[in-house]
């Protein structure tokens, strides 16, 4: 019965998650559920299970979840993610295009921009270039995801997305994990999504498609939609709603005005990480107030929220004069944070209460047992459950909090570095959850007024496969060089 409890739970949470709930609901009543079945208390898996493993994963990472949505929401608002992406389409030309569209949401969420920030300013900016190029609107879709949801999220050292940070206190790693990895399978994932897409161009070329007449609505619309806004706070870490409320600013920024912020992303998350944390004393974190905790378990968080706390800083330095209601922008950016960590924890919360049935050492065991050893049962741990929650940065949690420590030991029995499982599961997490019910990729397609028919098959070729490819390349290589 308890196995079967866990599959009606999360059964449930899937499907109804789909339709539109809210997980900050769905995720405790399913845990519940799914704890009637194997005979556990149900009082004590809420208050004592969800909510402490819930808590404890808002306590971890709240902070990037906050300093990450205030500064994509500063760059929106002073018209430096404009900026950026403007300046990098205008240098490529008409002739690259989907080159150009690719690079500028590359650059904007390497440099720290939230994924929806992101959608609301290029996604029209690529309708008019795509327009003028004739080239099918239906590949917009492919083109945003492939830039702005693959190898900048999970496999090029030193992201500061909220995945690349999920593992570091499980593993004692920094955003820097296996970075030779990291760029092998950031270099894989690009070029085989621009191969793809410019193969995909060229046969519509040759068929005269041109651009197409389908409609968007503006890109407020989309996200005003209580249903997409549901499923977009499960799959990113900022709000979608609440891009419309600040005051966005229509002067135009210098070049290195919007470029210096993401810079100052990189530079610090690099220096703090490699440079600054390790030559300090923190030996204080063993005492008890602080949590009896150390270096190695905080040092990742702590260096992406000094890189976004420094880069807040500079963005508004650069930009104080295109920032008028500075207070409104940022309470929208921390507004922004808050529906997106609490849908995640939620997650966490009802992963924990499986992790803790008895029943879950059924499962455990088998992903365990599966044949090509633990990095291969590690990502395929990874695949599934972001694939099932529609959400990398849940689907990650959960497998680690059930398997993290597990995996430690094998790997410290085995002589495998905790980098390459960083970087393993990590990417594992990026691929199957593109599936048709994730947040983002529904919200994109309303943006671009595009439907799953006319452009989903391109989203999986860049968006799945070329992950798939990474992946497998990642723990070959890993495998028999060990983490670099």
């Amino acid at each position: 019965m308890g196995l079967l409890g866990i599959l009606v739970g999360l059964g449930l949470l899937i499907w109804l998650a789909f339709r539109g709930w809210s997980v900050l609901l769905l995720a405790p009543l399913c845990a519940l559920v799914a704890a009637a079945f194997d005979g556990q208390p149900l009082l004590a898996n809420w208050t004592q299970i969800f909510m402490g493993s819930a808590a404890g994963f808002l306590a971890q990472f709240f902070p990037i979840f906050l300093l990450g949505a205030v500064f994509g929401k500063l760059m929106d608002d002073s018209g430096s993610v404009t900026a950026v992406a403007g300046f990098i389409t205008r240098k490529l030309g008409e002739r690259r295009t989907i080159l150009g569209v690719v690079l500028a949401g590359a650059l904007v969420t390497y440099g720290g921009v939230s994924l929806f920030v992101a959608f609301f300013v290029i996604v029209p900016m690529a309708q008019s270039l795509f327009r003028a190029a004739a080239i099918p609107q239906r590949l917009i879709p492919a083109a945003v995801i492939l830039g702005t949801s693959s190898f900048t999220m999970s496999a090029l050292p030193g992201t500061p997305s909220i995945q690349n940070a999920i593992p570091m206190p499980f593993f004692g790693t920094t955003p820097f994990a296996a970075p030779g990895l990291g760029i092998i399978a950031g270099v894989i994932m690009l070029a085989v999504g621009l191969w793809w897409l410019h193969r995909a161009e060229q046969a519509a070329r040759r068929a005269n498609e041109g651009y197409g007449d389908a409609q968007a609505a503006p890109p407020h619309a989309a996200f005003d939609d209580e249903f997409l806004r549901e499923r977009a706070s499960t799959a990113r870490e900022f709000d979608p709603a609440e891009l419309r409320h600040g005051h966005r600013s229509e002067a135009s920024v210098p070049a290195f005005n919007a470029f210096l912020p993401l810079i100052v992303v990189v530079a610090v998350n690099l220096l703090m990480s490699l440079v600054i944390l390790p030559r300090i004393d923190v030996s204080f974190l063993a005492e008890p107030r602080w949590g009896g905790t150390s270096l190695a378990a905080v040092a990742g968080v702590w260096s992406v929220s000094s890189a976004l706390a420094a880069a807040i800083v500079t963005v508004i330095f650069c930009n104080w004069s295109r920032l008028p209601e500075l207070r409104q922008t940022l309470d929208a950016g921390a507004n922004a944070s808050v529906l997106p960590a609490l849908s995640v924890a939620s997650l966490v919360g009802f992963g924990a209460v499986i992790a803790a049935l008895p029943a879950f050492g059924l499962v455990r065991d088998w992903v365990l047992g599966i044949e090509g050893g633990p990095l291969v049962s590690l990502a395929v741990a990874t695949n599934l459950l972001a694939a099932l929650t529609g959400s990398a940065s849940g689907g990650l949690t959960i497998a680690l909090d059930a398997l993290g420590a597990t995996y430690m030991d094998i790997a410290a029995q085995r002589g495998i570095h905790p980098d390459l499982l960083h970087r393993v599961a990590v990417i594992g997490s990026g691929t199957l959850d593109i599936l048709p019910h994730n947040g983002a990729v529904v919200s994109l397609l309303a943006i671009c007024g595009l439907t799953h028919r006319q452009s989903y098959f391109d989203i999986v070729m860049v968006g799945i496969v070329t992950s798939i490819i990474a992946l497998i390349a990642v723990i070959a290589i890993g495998s028999a060089f060990g983490s670099f």
